[in-house]
Parts: C-alpha cells; sequence; structure tokens
C-alpha cells in the first residue's frame, strides 16, 4: 500500500486516483443521487474539493506563487484563446434567459467564477500537475522525447479524470460523455503546452460565465440539468 506521506511517484498517482474517485462520487450522489439544484449542489462540491485539493498542496509541499508566475504571460493569453474556443461551444447550444438583478451578480460569481475554478483545478490543473510530477520522478521529463511523452500521458491522464467525474452525473452517461472530455481536454492542452495553471483557470471560468450569460439552463458546461 503507497503511503501518502511519501512524495514518490506513486503517491503522486495516488492522490489523482483518489481524487478521480471523489469527483464521481460528488457528482453521483449529490446529483445523479439526492438531485440537489445546482447551487446548492456546488456547495459539498466546492467544499470537498477543495477540501481534497487542500491536502494535496499540502502532502506534495507545491509552492502555489512560483506555479502561478511560472510563464503567467503565456497562460493569459492561451487561457483567453481557450477562452474564447469555450465560449464558442456554449453559443451553438440553444438559449435560455439571463438572470437579472441581483441573482445574476450572484450566479456569475458562483456559478461562474467559483465553479470554473473548483472545476479547472479539479479536472485540468491537478491530473497535469500530478503525472508530471510523477514522470519528473522517473527522470522522464529531462529531455524532449520524455517531455512529449510525460505530456501526452497528462493529457490522457486529464480526459480520464474529465469522464469518470462526469458519469457521475445522469445526463452525462452516454456518448454525451465525449463533448466535455474534449471540450475540457482543451483546457488541459493548453496547461501542458504553456505549463501555466492560469491557462485553465481563465478558459474555465470564461466557459461557466458565458454558460450563465448565454445558458444557464441548457447549456451541458454547468451540470446538473434535472
Amino acid at each position: 500500500m503507497i503511503a501518502l506521506n511519501e512524495r514518490t511517484w506513486q503517491g503522486h498517482i495516488t492522490w489523482l486516483l483518489t481524487g478521480t474517485v471523489l469527483g464521481f462520487v460528488i457528482a453521483a450522489v449529490f446529483a445523479g443521487g439526492l438531485r440537489l439544484p445546482r447551487p446548492i449542489y456546488l456547495i459539498p462540491y466546492v467544499v470537498l474539493a477543495v477540501a481534497f485539493l487542500y491536502r494535496y498542496v499540502r502532502w506534495s509541499k507545491v509552492d502555489l506563487i512560483q506555479c502561478l508566475r511560472h510563464r503567467w504571460g503565456w497562460g493569459i493569453v492561451a487561457g483567453i484563446l481557450a477562452g474564447l474556443f469555450a465560449v464558442q461551444s456554449v453559443m451553438r447550444q440553444p438559449q435560455s434567459p439571463t438572470p437579472q438583478g441581483a441573482t445574476l451578480v450572484i450566479d456569475l460569481f458562483w456559478l461562474g467564477v467559483v465553479y470554473g475554478t473548483v472545476d479547472g483545478l479539479l479536472l485540468s490543473v491537478l491530473p497535469v500537475f500530478a503525472v508530471w510530477e510523477a514522470l519528473t520522478k522517473q527522470g522522464w521529463t529531462g529531455r524532449w522525447p520524455g517531455r512529449i511523452g510525460s505530456g501526452l500521458l497528462a493529457l490522457l491522464a486529464s480526459m480520464v479524470v474529465i469522464a469518470v467525474y462526469h458519469l457521475g452525473y445522469p445526463e452525462f452517461r452516454g456518448p454525451q460523455v465525449l463533448f466535455p472530455v474534449f471540450g475540457v481536454g482543451v483546457m488541459s492542452l493548453v496547461y501542458i503546452i504553456t505549463g501555466s495553471p492560469i491557462s485553465a483557470l481563465i478558459s474555465h471560468i470564461a466557459m461557466h460565465i458565458a454558460a450563465v450569460l448565454y445558458g444557464l439552463q441548457t447549456a451541458i458546461q454547468l451540470p446538473p440539468h434535472y
């Protein structure tokens, strides 16, 4: 059994697998089982996901400030480009009425910024970072061939996490799961290319804000829908 207090490559993979199961369980229990309204569903999702991510950061001893500073300029540029792609995917779906007044402000913050940030961290940043760290400890990332292979494996890991998480929602238990896998996978890809987690966070938040403004009741980017 892998000891989670040992910062080995196996430890990073164990944390990743745990996070994958956690995402699925949260969606399956609170959305698929209890069918909580979306704003209420986000309470256990945000609390449990953030608590898990906090523990992983403490365990890995990652310097968050250094991570955010790393190639931050490229991260912003790539995040905007990936965000534009995500916004276009939202606007290709049926439109629904936009909230007004204070409700709009709350939805933009809660469903747009908070939901988008947590999704970005759990679905893109965590799997890419964990796989890259694990393969770095194995000596894979020292040269370009190994870096390319590590990037591909990190992207694959992120797509698996995205798929498993979305399968927790009843609305994605079928071929529909491929839409978020490829859509969110683009955001993980820009993180891999730039090395900046900012790219994934900006694009996730942009997608969620666009969904609030354009298709709060119809956009698949804002599960759950009942």
